[in-house]
């Protein structure tokens, strides 16, 4: 097992660094489309290149699959693997609000074995070990349990009318805060119905799964890591007594939209 002391200095000094450059802070930030509705900025890079350097170091047998980083080939070859998103969030990040995060994962063949998320504008850092719970600010985690779907909590800005039954709370730009909100039971839904990558959702899945939520992507299926097409369509995180509740209301949604973009 690797040093885990070591690691949450690294992830929270990837905070710092990020968080040094947040216009929330009072700062100035470059920024730029990578390709349309695709924001970056320094903050991305700075963290990524910090992130590589000091997680390589660490464990120099794993692999590397970073949002920011060309993708190397070589990455499917090895058991373990850093899944990196240098700021989740890059849009609350540019804005200058609290929703963003920095996401790291260790994948062992293909499961996440250790999370974590350091979110330094909201004073938070969330980690998760698989078999060994979660944590926020080291307090343990637990999942909402919630068994009714109707009033379920969803953090969403609006809700279609198809959904009107559930209620909306906060929404944080990063869908890995979202995620780490049904772990600390602040939301008892999260479902994305997009293809998305695995950097976006290995840290905060295991954060919720290790918390008790039930995790999986947006048919109800497992989700791998370190694929070929790193991409996965969809997550869907929640109470593990409305996950079946929620997968059937998404089916018809999900098969459509999912049907589309993989032939896009």
């Amino acid at each position: 097992m690797i040093d885990s002391k070591r690691l949450e200095s690294i992830v929270s000094e990837a905070g710092r660094i990020a968080h040094d450059l947040w216009p929330g802070a009072g700062h100035d930030v470059r920024s730029w489309e990578k390709e349309p509705n695709s924001p970056v900025c320094e903050a991305d890079l700075a963290v990524d290149a910090f992130l590589k350097r000091e997680l390589g170091a660490l464990l120099p047998a794993a692999g590397w699959l970073s949002e920011e980083t060309a993708d190397a080939p070589e990455r499917l070859g090895r058991d373990l693997i850093w899944l990196v998103d240098p700021v989740d969030g890059t849009r609350d990040f540019i804005r200058g609000r609290k929703g963003w995060a920095v996401s790291v994962a260790l994948i062992s063949a293909g499961r996440p074995l250790v999370a974590m998320l350091a979110a330094p504008a909201r004073q938070e850092m969330w980690s998760a070990v698989a078999g060994r719970g979660a944590l926020r600010n080291g307090e343990r985690l637990a999942a909402s349990t919630r068994r009714d779907f109707t009033g379920s909590r969803v953090p969403a800005a609006s809700l279609p009318k198809t959904d009107r039954d559930l209620v909306s709370v906060d929404q944080p730009n990063s869908i890995a805060l979202r995620i780490a909100m049904v772990a600390a039971d602040e939301a008892d839904l999260v479902a994305t119905l997009r293809w998305g990558f695995e950097w976006d959702i290995a840290a905060a899945g295991l954060i919720a799964r290790e918390a008790g939520a039930a995790v999986t992507d947006a048919f109800g299926q497992k989700l791998d890591y370190n694929k070929r097409d790193p991409r996965a369509f969809g997550v869907l995180a929640s109470s593990p007594h409305i996950h079946e509740a929620a997968v059937e209301r998404l089916a018809g949604r999900a098969a459509v939209i999912g049907q589309k973009k993989s032939t896009a």
